[in-house]
């Protein structure tokens, strides 16, 4: 099983790879998926604090981001199920992006003539509306991404998406609060709305991609259904709901197990643990710059203006690193420059308030977390069975926040215990169990993908 391309290229192969359509058009993609995220977090947080909204009902509105967390229970119907006339006019993939980028439309524009003053219900329905379709959303470009291009070209999908996708979160966080300063907030939104269009050209534009499922997967599958409805008996109609409910839901996971074998669990440790030290980082960042001293201008002067510029130049180069070395070691060295990146943050805690040394920190950080973020998504996607995409892909990405996240939930209480130079070690640490496994996987030459 090989996560790597077929062929290594030359420097200037891997550089003009960001020449080619399909990898241009995941940039606009990109700004398609990120435009609508803030806007049902904390734009539309900043939206209900200026209508007087008490501060537990704005608490309340933030489980509305459950929806990005829990995509993968819809994401076989994605998959799977054919919509009325518009798959058969745009295909499988075309015809839910085109759904899921109206739904956003659609809610964000119903959120702007409805507002929170008016009804608050309301208010919080559409924006769950926003949510549901642009998580739906996510599954779908995360499929058309994988299936669009060769395996060799996904880090450089990642790079290009990833532009589009910051590029998106600029407008929508603070071209949005702009808007509502010099405006209202029903003006910032619409104009969100307008916005969309961006990704709904983008969508009619592109050419669908070829779905390929392999022989054997498909006598797997085959197989599979066999078994199971030997099992329930299954007869006449409940025989076909129980035949699309295993080739939808129980094949994605079950073909994975069985492609992956032996491996299956360690690859799974793997995807849940590549990214601990940078999200447990990551939550006590604004606290730590302030605690040392720093003014929240200087924070935000050079986080947003070193942080985006290096990281966008962090995942292109990891897009060019994948095309000449491979995924393995540019996954290796992906996450051995997150932990780097983070010790000079304990660095930084010992040497206090230099403009000069936030800089130079936050520059690496963004840059090694760039090169991590671009080989990471090429490693997830290589993974993923053409016949189960969209299911396969939006369980790895589930997971791999997962365990992260309810491990930085902990980071306030090691601060406040040991000080910000022990956290910072301790966070460093934590990304070791994910470098161990791919040397492990790269020792045993078992960087196939199955």
């Amino acid at each position: 099983m090989t996560t790597e391309p077929k062929t290594l290229h030359s420097w200037q192969e891997a550089v003009r790879v960001y020449t080619k359509p399909r990898i241009l058009g995941m940039l606009f993609l990109g700004f398609s998926a990120g435009l609508p995220f803030l806007l049902v977090f904390s734009t539309l947080s900043a939206w209900l604090s200026d209508a007087n909204v008490s501060r537990t009902t704005i608490g309340f509105f933030s489980w509305i981001g459950i929806m990005y967390s829990i995509k993968v229970l819809w994401a076989p119907v994605v998959d799977r199920l054919s919509l009325p006339v518009l798959t058969k006019l745009l295909g499988q993939r075309r015809s839910w992006l085109l759904l899921a980028q109206s739904g956003i439309a659609s809610g964000l524009l119903l959120l702007a003539f409805t507002t929170p003053e008016n009804s608050l219900q309301l208010f919080a329905l559409y924006a769950l509306m926003v949510a549901f379709s642009s998580a739906t959303q996510d599954v779908v470009i995360d499929a058309y991404r994988i299936e669009a291009v060769d395996k060799e070209y996904q880090a450089a999908m990642a790079a290009t998406y990833v532009l589009g996708y910051r590029v998106a979160t600029l407008a929508a966080g603070a071209g949005a609060l702009y808007m509502a300063d010099f405006i209202n907030w029903q003006a910032a939104y619409i104009t969100m709305a307008v916005l969309t269009g961006i990704g709904i050209a983008t969508t009619l534009i592109i050419r669908e991609p070829e779905h390929r499922i392999k022989a054997d997967t498909l006598a797997y599958e085959e197989q599979l259904i066999n078994k199971i409805e030997t099992k329930v008996h299954a007869k006449g109609f409940n025989q076909k709901i129980t035949e699309w409910f295993t080739s939808a839901v129980i094949s994605p996971f079950a073909e994975f197990f069985h492609r992956t074998g032996k491996y299956a669990l360690l690859i799974l440790l793997l995807i849940g643990t590549y990214r601990i030290t940078d999200i447990t980082m990551a939550v006590m960042a604004n606290p730590f710059y302030l605690d040392l001293g720093f003014s929240k201008s200087e924070i935000a002067s050079i986080s947003k203006m070193f942080g985006f510029f290096l990281t966008i130049a962090g995942v292109a180069l990891g897009g060019i690193l994948v095309m000449r070395f491979g995924i393995m070691r540019i996954l290796l060295l992906g996450g051995v420059l997150v932990i780097a990146s983070n010790l000079l943050f304990a660095w930084l805690s010992q040497i206090g308030p230099e403009i000069t040394m936030l800089a130079v920190v936050i520059s690496a950080d963004s840059l090694a977390g760039g090169i991590a973020t671009a080989v990471f998504i090429a490693y997830l996607s290589s993974l993923t069975n053409t016949a189960y995409t969209a299911t396969q892909y939006a369980l790895f990405s589930s997971l791999m926040t997962l365990l992260p996240k309810l491990i930085a939930g902990f980071s306030g209480i090691i601060v406040d215990a040991y000080g910000y130079l022990v956290f910072y070690f301790y966070s460093s640490l934590l990304g070791l169990p994910a470098l161990l496994i791919i040397l492990y996987l790269l020792k045993n030459n078992d960087t196939d993908t199955p």
